[in-house]
């Protein structure tokens, strides 16, 4: 819902892998009445925090434009994580015929996206190679521990992969796999003065910038501006 007149806070929901330390800061230089909460949730819950009980969201792209407002923000790298002594740790980069042969492991929470399997055009034409579909587990932390024991290979988006980062895999970049969008996401009936401030900050606009000060802020500069450029009244003689 929008946040009241005078709000003393700005829920802000925060998806898995995404890091505000940045925007945060920003936010409490030149907001610092206004706390930031942050509200940690799962992907697949998060366009409803916005839309139940919280102003905004960084959230994993698409989401509903009948409903919400959305800038992206980034695309990340994709990576592929496998056991350390695995034959890929031998290449920088792989590709998803590099996978072909290995099992896929996609969890519940998975976060690409993975293009629809689409009918083959020409008779006989060999399709693309890949890897083979394998179990889904039921979230990414289990598929991380699934791939140390051998059972498969998971891609993902690199900030999950720092997030749940272990010393006995390896990591290379997928440079054909799916990708996973940021983006800053509200609603289209919450667009508040405090949302245009978030706004400005992961736009990365300055603390003068018109549209990324409050009106009140906006109006008092512009009056100050008018009273300098206003010359004084000649007293008539």
């Amino acid at each position: 819902m929008p946040q009241p007149p005078h709000a003393t806070s700005f829920r802000l929901a925060v998806v898995p892998g995404v890091t505000v330390g940045k925007w945060a800061r920003m936010w409490a230089e030149r907001l610092p009445g206004i706390e930031l909460e942050v509200l940690a949730v799962e992907a697949a819950q998060a366009a409803a925090r916005v839309a139940d009980d919280a102003a905004a969201g960084l959230l994993r792209l698409p989401v509903n434009p009948t409903v919400f407002h959305a800038i992206p923000l980034y695309t990340e790298t994709t990576v592929v994580a496998v056991p350390r002594d695995h034959l890929l740790t031998a290449a920088a980069e792989v590709t998803l015929a590099d996978l072909a042969g290995e099992a896929l492991l996609q969890p519940a929470d998975d976060v690409l996206a993975w293009p629809t399997p689409q009918p083959a055009t020409e008779p006989g034409r060999a399709e693309p190679a890949g890897p083979s579909a394998g179990v889904a587990p039921p979230s990414t932390a289990v598929a991380v521990e699934m791939v140390a024991a051998g059972a498969g290979v998971l891609v993902m988006p690199q900030s999950l992969a720092r997030l749940h980062h272990r010393r006995d895999l390896a990591y290379r970049p997928v440079i054909d796999g799916p990708t996973s969008s940021v983006g800053l996401v509200w609603r289209r009936d919450g667009h508040t003065d405090l949302v245009e401030q978030m706004i400005g900050i992961v736009r990365g606009r300055t603390v003068n910038s018109t549209r990324g000060t409050t009106p009140a802020a906006t109006k008092d500069r512009t009056a100050a501006t008018r009273q300098r450029r206003t010359p004084p009244r000649r007293r008539g003689r």
